[in-house]
């Protein structure tokens, strides 16, 4: 009788909690998509210059900012095992709030500097976020609860730029006025409906040589079965980041497209991802399992990235754009994957690795991609080839799959 009495405050709960995770996982999108239109105007405003120049320090900026994410994931994913998700998420909240508000009022790059490196620190908190989904969820709802905060980005992603955009007209630090309000909102949802669900059992003594992304991922690699996985998710991240390395300069270059067409394509995409995340990864991984899912969605992406690079028509581009979204299906299977491997003290920690290993990825990548980019189409080239970072994009997934394929007889507790 008490049981039944109590059950359904306890579904609430969760159902709040879940919610708030997941609107802090849209905001901290939003706080990224808010920023970006208006950057190029802040910096110049702040420190003068050229276009150009504001162009290097935005590289500069967004460089600081993936470097911190990749130092800080295991940290604050191994401080949340230690001391538990809610004092690191509504800490994180707090000072991610007062960020946001120093980047509206300085007159200072380098504080502006300062603000986005504190910034990159606090967006590692994406961790401990994707470990609370897996302390309050079964084992075999972990990947599609995965796909949910997949989906919670996706929106932050679309809605940030175009609320940015608009923002914008109001001035170039109005987004970030915005965004610390955002963040201050969310921190109070979360000091009314976050529990706490780092318990005695689960509990892990903080160490550094495992908190620091170095020994963390040398940790994690080593345990059954991660290793190839981690590496499967790590090579997949770094080719697909040549779609926000190149992708505006590809359909200039491939299809002749303009500014607006751009972003047109990109909020396709992002609604794709959303629709994809939170209504269509749950029937897939109930039709296919973890293991299927994962393939299909690597196979699915190794295809489309070769049809992206041959592609001459800027329509056809433009209606593939949702559809590629498709793919995405493989990144929550794998970390659902993943998460079922290693123990319930160890789910920070885990998730502190993929953020390090997606923040590699994101430092790395551009370099690469630009680069293959302005080599298959500056003047002289031996061939014009605005889609040859597309075809290397594909000839990494195709290794993604090889890898995966080749450890397939491991047991990695999916019996699909």
């Amino acid at each position: 009788m008490t049981v039944e009495a109590t059950s359904p405050p306890v579904d609430r709960r969760e159902r709040l909690s879940l919610t708030f995770i997941l609107m802090t996982l849209v905001i901290d999108a939003m706080g990224i998509g808010l920023i970006l239109p208006v950057m190029p105007d802040l910096i110049r405003d702040v420190n003068g210059g050229s276009l150009g120049q504001a162009a290097v320090w935005g590289g500069i900026l967004a460089t600081g900012f993936a470097v911190m994410q990749f130092l800080f994931g295991p940290i604050l994913g191994s401080l949340s095992d230690a001391f538990g998700r809610r004092p690191v998420l509504l800490i994180s909240l707090g000072v991610m709030s007062a960020d946001y508000l120093v980047m509206a009022v300085t007159d200072s790059i380098w504080i502006l500097l300062v603000a986005r490196i504190i910034g990159g620190i606090l967006a590692a908190t994406h961790a401990t976020a994707t470990a609370f989904v897996a302390d309050i969820s079964r084992p075999d709802q972990k990947s599609a609860r995965f796909g949910l905060t997949h989906a919670a980005f996706g929106v932050g992603f679309v809605l940030g730029p175009l609320i940015g955009g608009m923002l914008g007209a109001l001035g170039p630090r109005a987004p970030f006025y915005a965004a610390a309000l955002l963040a201050l909102c969310n921190l109070v949802l979360g000091y009314f409906v976050l529990p706490e669900t780092v318990t005695d059992r689960i509990r892990r003594p903080f160490r550094w040589s495992r908190a620091n992304p170095f020994g963390a991922i040398s940790h994690v690699r080593n345990l059954p079965g991660l290793g190839r996985l981690l590496s499967v998710f790590f090579i997949y991240e770094f080719a697909l980041y040549v779609y926000p390395a190149i992708w505006a300069y590809f359909t200039q270059a491939r299809f002749g497209w303009d500014t607006p067409m751009v972003g047109l394509s990109l909020g396709l995409y992002g609604v794709g991802y959303a629709i994809v995340q939170a209504g269509l990864i749950r029937p897939i991984l109930r039709r296919l399992g973890e293991r299927r899912t994962i393939l299909a969605g690597l196979i699915f992406e190794a295809g489309l990235l070769v049809v992206l690079g041959l592609l001459t028509n800027g329509t056809l581009a433009l209606i593939l754009t949702p559809i590629s979204a498709l793919g995405s299906v493989a990144i929550p299977a794998l970390q659902g994957l993943m998460s079922q491997r290693v123990s319930d003290d160890a789910q920070g920690e885990l998730q502190g690795v993929i953020t390090s290993t997606i923040s590699l990825a994101t430092i790395l990548a551009p370099l690469v991609m630009t680069q293959v980019f302005y080599f298959s189409t500056r003047e002289g080239a031996a061939f014009h080839a605005p889609g040859a970072a597309f075809l290397l994009a594909a000839v990494l997934m195709v290794v993604c799959v090889i890898l995966y394929v080749a450890g397939s007889q491991e047991s990695d507790g999916d019996p699909n």
